[in-house]
């Protein structure tokens, strides 16, 4: 007879590890994934904000006192080989970009007034007169809704961001009053 040797784990053993592994998965994956949903929602706000501070920017050096219709406008130095008034991920997009599981959008405003002189960056490519505008509104909205985020965003030229838990800001395209709908983002 030959005498086992008791090196390694039992069948029980390794069913024990395995169960208590499924255990603490079960438990972490919906953290975080609401920590990704949360990422997702702080990106789309910083979005809203870097668009509204973009737009500041160019009214007030290059618009003259007008601002981009567009995403895409903002892109545009004012200078050859210069750098644009927001970030290429946000700018590459013309009315819309996806990012972070948000499509963040920007449009003239519905009440707006179309500018009658050229920008300072219409010899880069820039937009020329009839293409700036007196005003803006931009919104961010889930790309998958309870899955990318739970929340829609909203602003215009006022610069304040709105947040509502339902779609009801999208439709909005005011860009200088206060909308009917949503919270200020606190």
């Amino acid at each position: 007879m030959r005498i086992r040797s008791n090196k390694g784990f039992t069948l029980i053993e390794l069913l024990i590890v395995v169960a208590i592994i499924g255990i603490i998965a079960a438990i972490a994956i919906p953290g975080l994934l609401r920590a990704r949903m949360s990422g997702n929602e702080a990106s789309a706000i910083g979005s809203l904000r870097a668009i509204n501070s973009s737009q500041a920017a160019f009214s007030s050096t290059c618009g003259s006192g007008f601002y981009a219709a567009v995403l895409s406008d903002l892109l545009i130095s004012p200078t050859a080989g210069g750098i644009g008034f927001i970030s290429p991920d946000l700018g590459a997009g013309a009315p819309s970009v996806i990012k972070s599981g948000y499509t963040i959008e920007m449009n003239a405003g519905s009440d707006s007034v179309v500018s009658t002189v050229d920008s300072c960056s219409v010899g880069n490519g820039g937009p020329a007169a009839g293409a700036t505008v007196s005003s803006y509104y931009a919104f961010g909205s889930p790309v998958t809704p309870d899955a990318s985020g739970t929340r829609y965003f909203w602003t215009n030229t006022l610069g304040t961001i709105y947040v509502d838990i339902a779609d009801t800001l999208s439709g909005i395209t005011l860009g200088n009053t206060i909308p009917g709908a949503g919270t200020v983002l606190q």
